[in-house]
Formats: structure tokens, sequence, C-alpha cells
């Protein structure tokens, strides 16, 4: 097997895969890095198999994805659009050489795009909040949201990720409160690792405007099932259409990402608390999920159960969700996982249903009422 690796060569990413394919007996990966895929390089050839990792954490990648003429400064939120059209772009040159791609490119169109992944999602049944017609600015989601009858969403970038750009926002009447990682200052808006609340409406309203030019996704809030004092939910890699590994993300408030400065909770804890069939109807969830992008080897899932543990739904799909340090199961991290799948025939099986299947792009939007998909039971 001729493993090709591309990353961002100094990103721990490569290096945790490449350290799994060497504790499996097999070949150091070839690693092919994103600056020179956007530059031009000679795509790997035919008989190759190619993991695509993640192009993120890299100034100059990022410039060369969004084309423009010097790199964002270090946090601006700028261009999400503009590094999703270099994302696929790079990806369909690393496939024009004929290589066998682990990442398949549909699926990473639909899974980087919040809207598409949505709409797939819908389209296979898996329980997902209900979502808004689209959006563009603060008077129109005020309205929208009268229409519907919601009091709470979560308005998300189309094309963000990591919590970039995202707003946990809450009304009544002209009230407002907003929780969100944006941090507006006269130069522009930046990604902050430190949550900000608003309260006031002409702030948040200003902040909407600001980010509805790069596309909008947004979603009704519901509520998180807790533990202790903390909301939680749960990121679950699937590897091979197969739940493998998860791990809890508990924090105070509506934002649960890790690197935001929220805990690891208890896994075990919450397996308890939500019961066996909760638990079990979850991760057949999961499989659903996973098989909505069935030529991809992985996809990282946010899944979170709600108040009183009975009902779940999901929340995200991740194309590079695979981060997952120090999480094992059978002994093995998630990269170790997905070696083992493609030496042990599981990738083989995977790719061979899926080619019995049906294409699954393309699938419509919710109906213009944003009508509710109901979250799954126990």
């Amino acid at each position: 097997m001729r493993l090709t690796v591309v990353g961002n060569p100094a990103n721990r990413r490569v290096d945790l895969f490449t350290r799994a394919v060497l504790d499996a007996g097999l070949p150091r990966p070839a690693v092919l890095s994103w600056a020179d895929v956007l530059a031009g390089a000679v795509p790997p050839a035919a008989g190759a198999v190619v993991r695509i990792d993640s192009p993120g954490e890299d100034a100059e990648v990022d410039r060369l994805l969004r084309r423009a003429a010097a790199p964002a400064r270090h946090g601006e939120l700028v261009g999400l659009a503009d590094t999703y059209a270099g994302l696929l772009a790079g990806i369909d040159r690393v496939a024009a050489g004929g290589a066998e791609l682990l990442n398949d490119p549909a699926d990473v169109a639909a899974l980087c795009d919040k809207r598409r992944c949505h709409a797939r999602l819908t389209a296979a049944g898996v329980p997902v909040p209900a979502a808004l017609p689209p959006v563009h600015g603060w008077e129109q989601l005020r309205s929208a949201m009268a229409v519907a009858g919601w009091s709470r969403v979560f308005v998300k970038p189309a094309h963000g990720s990591s919590a970039a750009g995202v707003i946990a926002l809450a009304v009544a009447g002209r009230r407002v409160q907003a929780v969100t990682t944006i941090e507006a200052t006269p130069d522009g808006l930046y990604n902050s690792l430190r949550p900000r609340r608003h309260t006031d409406e002409a702030e948040v309203a200003a902040l909407v405007d600001r980010i509805a030019g790069e596309g909008l996704h947004v979603e009704r809030w519901l509520p998180k099932a807790g533990l202790g004092d903390r909301v939680v939910d749960v990121r679950v890699v699937a590897v091979a259409g197969r739940p493998t590994h998860a791990v809890v993300r508990a924090a105070r408030g509506p934002l649960t990402n890790l690197h935001l400065g929220n805990a690891r909770g208890d896994l075990a804890e919450l397996r308890a608390t939500a019961g066996p069939a909760a638990w079990a109807a979850a991760m057949a969830t999961c499989e659903r999920v996973a098989a909505c992008f069935p030529r991809t080897l992985q996809v990282g899932i946010d899944l979170m159960f709600l108040v009183g543990w009975r009902r779940h739904a999901v929340a995200e799909v991740n194309a590079f969700g695979d981060l997952l340090p120090g999480v094992l199961a059978d002994g093995r991290d998630t990269y170790a996982e997905q070696v083992r799948a493609l030496t042990d025939g599981r990738w083989e099986r995977w790719r061979a249903a899926a080619d019995r299947m049906p294409s699954v792009d393309g699938a419509a939007r919710p109906d213009a009422a944003g009508r509710e998909v109901s979250a799954c039971e126990a």
C-alpha cells in the first residue's frame, strides 16, 4: 500500500497519522504539502492511497487557499467562502492524478458547507436541529425567527469550523443575549478563544451583518442535557461507517469546543446517565451519519443528547474531526483505527458498499418554513 498524506508537514495531525502507519509496520507515507498542492505540484499517481488532512493552522496555506495577496492577521475572520473554494479546488488537483482518495471530494464539499451538510443529513432522516431558510442580515434573521416562533438559534458561518464566527443567540422582544467567539475591532473581526457575551442589540446586529456576507446557516438552539453544572455533547469519530471513538465536551456556556477552555467529561458517566438504550440509539444515528458520506474513511460527528436524555440530535459533521489526542479504543487512537481499517479489509468493504449506493449529493434543502426534524428517541 503506497500511502500519501496531503497536509501541513509540521502539523501534529500529519505526525500522528505517520506514527500510526509506522506502528502498523507499513512504509512511511509520503507527505505532499498543501502549499505545494496549491502551487501546482504534480498530484499523487494512480495506485497511491491518499489521506487528505486539514489545511488549517498555517498562515501561508490560508493565503493560498484564499488567493489573497497577503496572509490574514492572526485569528482574523476573513475569506471563509474563498477558503472553501480553494479547498475544493485543491482536492480536485489531488484527485487529478487518479489516486485513491480516502476523503471523497463530493463528501468534503458537503461536509465543509453547513447548509449542504444539513440538507444531506435531513434527506437521510438523521435527527438534526431545524434550520431557517437563507438569511442575509440581522433584520431578516429576526423576521425569520419570528415566523418560525423561535427565540433561540445558533448563527453559523456556512464555511466556518471550530466555532469560528458562531453566535449563540437568544431573543425576547427587543432584548437580546449573544455568546460568540467573535472579537470585533475597528480593523476587522477576529476569532477569540474567550467567548464574549453581548446584550446590546445594535452590537449583535452589527456582528450578524458583518459575517452575513460569508454566507450563514441558522439552526434552532436545542437544549442540551447536562452533567453536574455543565452542558455536554459528544464528539464521535466514525471509521469505515462504524463509531469507534468518543470524547465528552463539557461547558458552562453554549459553546462546547474543547479549544475554548472547556473540559473533557466522563464518557462512562455520560453513558450510564443516558442508559444503554439511549446510547445504542445515538450510535445507530452515528452510523446513519457516516452512511451519508459513504466514500470517506472517517467523519467527526458532534452529537448532543437533549434535556431528559431520551432524545438526541446531530449538531455538526466534520471532514477533519478525528484529532482526539489520547482517546483510545481497544488500545488504538483514531489514526491507528483508520490504518487498521485500511489493512483489515473494512475500508475495501465500506468502499464497495458505497459504490452500490445511489449518489447522495445534491439533496434538497429543508422547506422554507424551516420545518423541524424530530430528534430521535431511544
